[in-house]
């Protein structure tokens, strides 16, 4: 396929009249579109106004999807125990998979082709077999907790570790290599010690298998974990071996200077969620300290209930405006730095190779966009264009792996609005019951 168009190749580099060629899963050719169309005169032509890589969403709850506006104007502690636990507890094989489906559907149409999923404690299995039919890129796991949980979700350790082996075995580096798996621990204040040092032995013992977690997102869970431990959250996840290149912990709001220097020696990622850490009135992480350190920061939108979308545009514009205000400074977190959280940063945290950005061999993730409209108008530099004004509606095209799975407003080969209704008619007898 030959997809014409401004060509945003990565924060730095924007082709005018550019054009991206595809076969199979990959990349053949990026340049000017003359040039393409000449050398592939017998490809199948679209054309865009901007054609861009695939946004990666490195933090998402999919599975919270049927929460969307049932949680609003709560802080984390409450909000997760006594909105969202309790949710994720009643569902359902039907209602995860609803969930999951959903989910990815939305971040399709908006332009999102990989994410690093945090799903539930049961019924995974679903979220799997979603993400490989809708086509999504994803890392994904099973949630772990051991302790202090709502009924319904609280498992044996060792039942959770080998329930969790058996989804690595199963679903670990599947589809083309488009699923891959993450073990994923809820956060410090849900699982036991035996629970976090398993995961570390859980990831080690299989290639390509990471660890993402939560931390240090409010400061009632930190207090929580230092009574518990004697230690502040981010040295306690490297005391039971939660640190490295192969970690993704999400949120990072609150850390000190000692713990950034952890998280910079060790190579840990970081997923910040703006929209979430405000909703939930968590505060403001130290984006621009953890990027002059050099550690990875890429973007998440976290779960529905908590931002009220899987829009990662305006996760993007969130990032740069909060970053701004809190260091007073207009020059932090410039739409380029903003725009390399949202994909390569994003895929380095997620461990995808060759994703997040149009380069000749790399994946076939690809976007097309619409400007067709007066919040586009004029334009004169495409990324601040993608990151302050673009929505997610204006995606007209999703390509994943070299599939399209999103063009001209449908899902192809999916009956979105039938899955819509039924996610409809769930969520509504899920928390009549509740």
């Amino acid at each position: 396929m030959l997809l014409t168009g401004t060509v945003v190749v990565d924060a730095g580099t924007v082709l005018e009249d550019g054009a991206v060629v595809t076969s199979g899963d990959r990349i053949e050719a990026v340049g000017a579109a003359a040039d393409l169309r000449d050398r592939f005169p017998g490809h199948e032509r679209r054309e865009f106004d901007i054609v861009a890589p695939g946004l990666v969403g490195a933090h998402v709850h999919s599975v919270q999807s049927l929460g969307r506006g049932v949680a609003d104007d709560a802080e984390l502690l409450d909000w997760l125990f006594d909105y969202v636990l309790p949710m994720e507890a009643d569902l359902d094989a039907e209602g995860m998979r609803l969930a999951a489906d959903l989910g990815y559907l939305e971040c399709l149409a908006s332009g999102t082709t990989t994410v690093v999923d945090h799903l539930s404690v049961h019924h995974a299995g679903e979220a799997f077999a979603a993400a490989r039919e809708r086509g999504i890129r994803a890392r994904m796991g099973k949630v772990l907790m051991d302790k202090d949980c709502p009924d319904g979700l609280e498992e044996p350790t060792e039942r959770a570790l080998r329930d969790s082996e058996a989804l690595i075995r199963q679903y670990h580096d599947t589809a083309n290599g488009r699923i891959q798996y993450a073990v994923t621990p809820r956060f410090a204040v849900s699982c036991t010690e035996a629970c976090l040092r398993g995961a570390r032995d859980l990831a080690d013992r299989y290639d390509g298998v990471v660890i993402h977690t939560h931390a240090s997102e409010n400061e009632d869970e930190i207090a929580t974990v230092e009574s518990e431990t004697g230690m502040r959250n981010v040295h306690w996840l490297d005391e039971v071996g939660l640190t490295g290149e192969d970690v993704v912990l999400a949120h990072c709001v609150h850390t000190d200077e000692a713990e950034r220097e952890v998280l910079a020696e060790t190579g840990t990622h970081v997923t910040h969620c703006p929209s979430s850490n405000m909703k939930l009135a968590s505060g403001v992480a130290p984006v621009e300290d953890y990027r002059r350190r050099g550690i990875n920061v890429a973007l998440g939108n976290d779960g529905p209930p908590c931002n009220n979308t899987l829009d990662a545009f305006t996760e993007m514009r969130q990032a740069s405006l909060l970053g701004k205000v809190s260091e007073t400074d207009p020059t932090a977190i410039s739409a380029e730095a903003a725009f390399e959280m949202a994909t390569v940063n994003g895929a380095d945290a997620a461990g995808f190779e060759c994703v997040g950005a149009l380069r000749a061999g790399w994946k076939a993730d690809v976007v097309g966009l619409t400007t067709d409209t007066e919040r586009a108008t004029p334009i004169h530099d495409p990324v601040s264009h993608l990151v302050f004004a673009a929505h997610g509606d204006d995606v007209r095209f999703t390509m994943v792996d070299g599939r399209v799975r999103y063009a001209g407003g449908e899902h192809v080969g999916v009956d979105a609005a039938a899955i819509r209704e039924r996610a409809q008619a769930y969520a509504e007898e899920l928390f009549a019951e509740q």
